[in-house]
């Protein structure tokens, strides 16, 4: 009990604690100054009739779709690539898991200069091999929006994926593979029946961590995009950050936190779930 102690009350004071609070905070009207006042389920019933929140859980599905189905297509081109005997194979590497240790929000700063139509390195660079006419605004439509969020999210977070499968690719015997050449095995043959099925607990976890990263992206579209076009790129956390921080409805905001933090669980629980059944 003594050994546990200190992560006790770590959890308790940074997690439990904030959590009964956001709770409370839910089911009050809770202005920024002066006393909450208990209102039951009033947040909760107003969900509904939340035009923006409603649209950003339309698109932040559709983001996590895309960007779950596109970091994976991308990642296992990249592996390939660096976990053949070639040389420079280091140097991809680092070159892949660089941009990883950059900040979201720093990353998301410095691609809002890089696609600026004006003085923007990428509309120079298209200009210059003249793929275009004139500048390309990359935040200027909803689909233009979300393609450059999407790019950016991919050249960000595809290091992190690739190290990982990596380390999966090179944690599987060599001997499985050799057995299988005697036997006449294909390539296709041998990454159905070996590479997938041993990668298998490694690609669950990066289903589980794009899928929530996802589901909770926030810094990309504040910094980049703003919400815009036209509120067309809201996302579910951006919304609540809207309702608490603008139109000051903490109460309202703390029960969008709810609603997200149940979904989280339940979405997580189910992929666990599917997870471990197929695995068994």
């Amino acid at each position: 009990m003594l050994f546990v102690a200190p992560t006790a009350v770590i959890v308790l004071v940074l997690f439990v604690v904030p959590l009964l609070i956001l709770l409370y905070m839910s089911v009050s009207d809770w202005p920024l100054l002066g006393s909450p006042t208990f209102t039951g389920l009033d947040n909760y019933t107003r969900i509904g009739d939340d035009d923006q929140f409603i649209g950003a859980i339309w698109f932040t599905l559709l983001y996590t779709a895309i960007t779950t189905v596109v970091l994976f297509a991308v990642a296992f081109v990249l592996v390939a690539i660096s976990n053949s005997p070639r040389r420079g194979v280091r140097f991809y590497r680092t070159a892949y898991f660089l941009p990883y240790v950059v900040g979201t929000a720093a990353a998301a700063l410095m691609w809002f200069v890089d696609i600026n139509d004006q003085l923007g390195v990428f509309n120079r660079i298209l200009l210059a091999l003249h793929l275009v006419d004139e500048p390309v605004g990359f935040i200027d439509t909803p689909n233009m929006a979300l393609f450059t969020t999407i790019m950016l999210v991919v050249w960000k977070f595809i290091g992190f994926q690739v190290v990982v499968l990596l380390v999966g690719l090179q944690a599987i015997p060599g001997e499985l593979y050799e057995a299988a050449k005697v036997d006449g095995a294909s390539t296709w043959q041998r990454l159905r029946y070996i590479t997938l099925p041993s990668l298998r607990p490694t690609l669950a976890l990066l289903f589980v961590l794009s899928v929530t990263g996802s589901l909770l992206a926030f810094d990309q579209f504040l910094v980049l995009t703003r919400g815009g076009p036209d509120n067309s790129t809201i996302t579910m956390v951006l919304a609540l950050y809207n309702t608490a921080f603008q139109s000051f409805e903490l109460g309202h905001a703390a029960a969008l936190a709810v609603v997200l933090l149940i979904a989280l669980v339940v979405i997580n629980g189910v992929q666990l779930r599917l997870l471990r059944e197929k695995d068994e």
